[in-house]
């Protein structure tokens, strides 16, 4: 781009060169509010509105990184979950929809003002615990993560949203918990297979495998959990699982063979089997 363009020609030519995206438009509207330090609105009341050098270099160095194929949220460092917003880096998964459903469910099987206890294994950025935190008052949850870079993100997440009853722990799965239990385990593990084509499309290219992948099909982490939680759950404890839509029937014998009971399987809003939940008996 040789001479300054306006917000609206520069939309247009960022949307033609983000053809390769399925949300060009919209990739080149949030880049550009970024640049711009501007809300999205702004790029529609002022269309006509020249960019400074400064704005249009920003913009050009977002796109190129976009069209590069990364993700939106890691440019912007930050992505949307139960309407609120949570810093992202490299160092995490990114929040997707599909993770709401353990929020939903949650909701269902505990009384809003009701105190139990909480375990967020493998914590990432921090999406479930901090959002059970906000959403239940009196709970008390306790969020690990093997990553210490994922966990400086996650309490950096419950500073700025407020939530002030969450413990944080370096653990692997359950390493450090010893003599602790829970009335609730939850859990999005890696559930993906290493052969699976999707990890090479898309945002998945740029997101930590060991957050993704899973051996024994992308099994092997849920089989861990399950085998081990029973000593960490208290009695009628319950355990609730995110996993691949493919992985429903698998995930409830793994439930089963560990002698977890009353067990219930739910479907996302695609109507995809994405969860699993077990009571200890």
């Amino acid at each position: 781009m040789n001479s300054l363009p306006t917000i609206k020609n520069a939309l247009h030519r960022a949307t033609g060169a983000l053809v390769a995206s399925e949300s060009s438009e919209l990739d080149a509207e949030v880049l550009l509010a970024r640049a711009l330090d501007k809300p999205r609105s702004h790029l529609r009341a002022w269309p006509e509105k020249i960019l400074s050098k400064d704005e249009s270099k920003h913009f050009n160095a977002l796109i190129r990184q976009r069209q590069a194929g990364t993700p939106i949220a890691y440019i912007i460092g930050e992505r949307q979950f139960w309407s609120r917003s949570f810093m992202v880096s490299p160092d995490v998964l990114i929040p997707r929809p599909d993770t709401e459903l353990l929020i939903e469910i949650i909701q269902q099987k505990f009384t809003p003002k009701r105190a139990f206890t909480i375990l967020d294994l493998g914590t990432g950025s921090g999406i479930i615990a901090i959002t059970v935190a906000l959403e239940f008052d009196n709970a008390l949850i306790t969020a690990v993560d093997s990553s210490k870079k994922a966990l400086s993100l996650a309490q950096k997440n419950a500073q700025q949203l407020g939530a002030n009853n969450i413990t944080f722990a370096s653990s692997d799965w359950f390493s450090a918990l010893k003599g602790q239990q829970f009335d609730l385990i939850v859990s999005n593990p890696p559930y993906i297979c290493s052969t699976d084509p999707h990890l090479r499309v898309g945002d998945v290219r740029f997101e930590p495998t060991c957050a993704l992948i899973a051996e024994h099909t992308g099994l092997s982490d849920i089989e861990h959990i399950a085998n081990a939680s029973f000593e960490y759950l208290k009695a009628n404890g319950t355990i609730l699982f995110e996993h691949g839509y493919e992985q429903g029937e698998a995930v409830k014998n793994l439930l089963e063979s560990s002698h977890f009971k009353l067990i219930e399987q739910f479907n996302d809003i695609q109507g995809h089997l994405r969860a699993t939940l077990g009571k200890k008996a």
